[in-house]
């Protein structure tokens, strides 16, 4: 049986002729050699398509050119496209992406924490949503967050989540509804979207209706939860506002089960908007995150931070965070 493995600096070494050192210095650039030497480690860098070991770079102080991406799941289509957004704005810097899928599971989101860091990745953007995972604070590398609240010193960047859900608060009350509902993962001051409707329906003397859903429930319980939900206020509410679009999606099917005319008896808005949400579900009303430029915001925060530390300097600039950008409110044909 013939065992494959990548070849290495020993393998490219033997095959130039040169020494290690050689091989080491050609591909450091460091000191003096002939272009010859310099071609013949080329061709034989391309002929056995060798690979420098990232982590060996990284030991020696060099930039690996790699981010690491913790998301609960790209199978989500907010954070699949977050981070096909993230990839593509690293891309335009020359680095490459590690995505780690911590599918809500607080010790899966530590081992992926502790691989990066002992991978010397060049800078953490994290999106998952385990709170108060102490690990983040020991962390010596650049990191950001999208979305995350993890410390005062740790930029997050994310959609302005209060003034969205206002907007879309007072689209329900505007459009008829007279008894709206928030769905929502988990209530608290943290849940700013949630702060948003709270603030709206004071306004307007109108008792809030909270329902929620863990964020991390396994689809079909989530479902039977939310009707459950839904089917215990069916006589109190006529309007839901759910805080992401697959919640939502899910408030549309028990309206339909339900023999509820949308919007003419019940409405509905969700949030994200994301591109795979809105071709299942052209009519769905929501609040668009601005999914691009918070990608491309976190890069650019994460980049100074990589580019403070490679200058010598302890911290880079500081930013006010969070960084809220705006989202746009979609009016669609469920409100």
């Amino acid at each position: 049986m013939v065992v494959r493995r990548e070849p290495t600096l020993a393998d490219v070494a033997e095959v130039a002729g040169v020494s290690l050192t050689t091989v080491s210095r050609v591909l450091n650039n460091r000191g003096y050699l002939s272009q010859e030497t310099k071609d013949r480690v080329a061709r034989a860098i391309a002929q056995l398509n060798y690979r420098p070991n990232q982590v060996a770079r990284a030991l020696h102080g060099k930039s690996t050119n790699i981010i690491g991406v913790i998301v609960p799941t790209v199978a989500l289509p907010f954070f699949g496209e977050v981070a096909a957004e993230i990839e593509n704005a690293l891309a335009a810097h020359q680095y490459r992406m590690l995505v780690c899928n911590s599918m809500g599971r607080a010790d899966r989101e530590r081992e992926y924490l502790d691989l990066l860091v002992s991978h010397r990745v060049d800078g953490i953007i994290s999106g998952a949503h385990n709170e108060n995972l102490r690990e983040y604070q020991t962390v010596r590398m650049p990191l950001v967050t999208i979305d995350r609240d993890l410390s005062p010193s740790i930029p997050n960047i994310r959609c302005a989540n209060e003034a969205a859900a206002r907007d879309a608060t007072r689209l329900l009350l505007d459009r008829g509804a007279r008894r709206p509902a928030l769905l929502t993962s988990r209530t608290g001051p943290h849940n700013r979207r949630e702060a948003g409707y709270r603030s709206v329906l004071e306004q307007a003397g109108i008792e809030p209706v909270i329902f929620t859903v863990d964020f991390h429930t396994p689809d079909a319980e989530r479902a039977r939860m939310i009707d459950a939900h839904l089917d215990g206020a069916a006589d109190v509410i006529d309007a839901v506002f759910a805080t992401d679009d697959l919640s939502a999606a899910a408030v549309l099917d028990w309206a339909q089960r339900h023999g509820r005319r949308v919007p003419q008896d019940f409405k509905v808005i969700g949030f994200d908007g994301t591109s795979a949400v809105r071709r299942a579900l052209p009519g769905l009303a929501t609040v668009r995150q601005p999914i691009a430029e918070l990608a491309r915001t976190a890069v650019e925060v994460l980049l100074a931070q990589i580019r403070a530390q490679s200058e010598g300097e302890q911290e880079a600039a500081p930013v006010d965070s969070p960084i809220e950008l705006p989202g746009l409110l979609l009016t669609g044909t469920t409100t």
